[in-house]
């Protein structure tokens, strides 16, 4: 979560001009916000603890903490999708905590479900949803393909960025941006864009460990 920290530090502005085209503004500066909150929280945890924590106790964390930093709708929207791939994570993770291919596209398909339930927002109305429900069908195919869990986010970030890219000639129907009409058109929904830094970060990490599992191995092999 380090990485989406400096992440949505960089790409603020960009999501408040964003977001001030078809919303109100605050989408970047709240993501900002919410993601340094969640740097800092599990900063301090991982000083009073020295457990690593399990990927669902991670995702219950960020929901948490997003949920009490994050206004808007963003907030309760994205708190809401972490909250529930962490239900869903407890309970397909590995004995050891290790998530597989198939662990992972179950915890995105539960986020999906969440902020449909939380946001009641269907594919084409022009929200975050146009680029989760992509991502998460994707998911799916990519572990059912034998996908490891690096993977299947690769295959959910490139369906992501995709499902933003598709919600620029939509007029929304939905939220804020809903009340511009026509003229929500030829934009990129803010919600959307975040959800693909979300995904992007979460397999360069994913990537990362890989790579640095695999050094390890190396070393135990010689």
């Amino acid at each position: 979560m380090e990485r989406a920290h400096a992440v949505f530090a960089a790409e603020r502005v960009a999501l408040i001009e964003l977001d001030r085209a078809i919303g109100d503004g605050d989408h970047g500066e709240n993501m900002d916000r919410g993601m340094t909150a969640v740097a800092k929280r599990l900063a301090a945890d991982a000083e009073t603890s020295q457990e690593t924590p399990t990927p669902a106790a991670l995702l219950k964390t960020v929901a948490t903490t997003v949920m009490a930093n994050v206004g808007g709708a963003a907030g309760p929207l994205f708190g809401t999708a972490f909250l529930r791939a962490a239900k869903a994570t407890d309970s397909v993770s590995a004995p050891d905590g290790e998530l597989d291919g198939h662990a992972v596209a179950t915890a995105l398909e539960a986020a999906l479900g969440g902020l449909q339930s939380r946001g009641k927002a269907e594919v084409g109305e022009k929200t975050m949803v146009d680029a989760w429900a992509p991502a998460a069908q994707a998911a799916r195919e990519a572990a059912e393909a034998g996908g490891d869990a690096t993977a299947v986010l690769a295959a959910a970030a490139h369906a992501a960025e995709e499902g933003a890219d598709a919600t620029v000639p939509m007029i929304a129907t939905k939220g804020r941006a809903s009340y511009l009409g026509p003229r929500s058109a030829g934009y990129r929904d803010p919600g959307a864009v975040s959800t693909v830094l979300l995904l992007r970060t979460a397999t360069e990490a994913a990537l990362e460990l890989s790579a640095a599992a695999e050094a390890a191995a190396g070393e135990d092999a010689e």
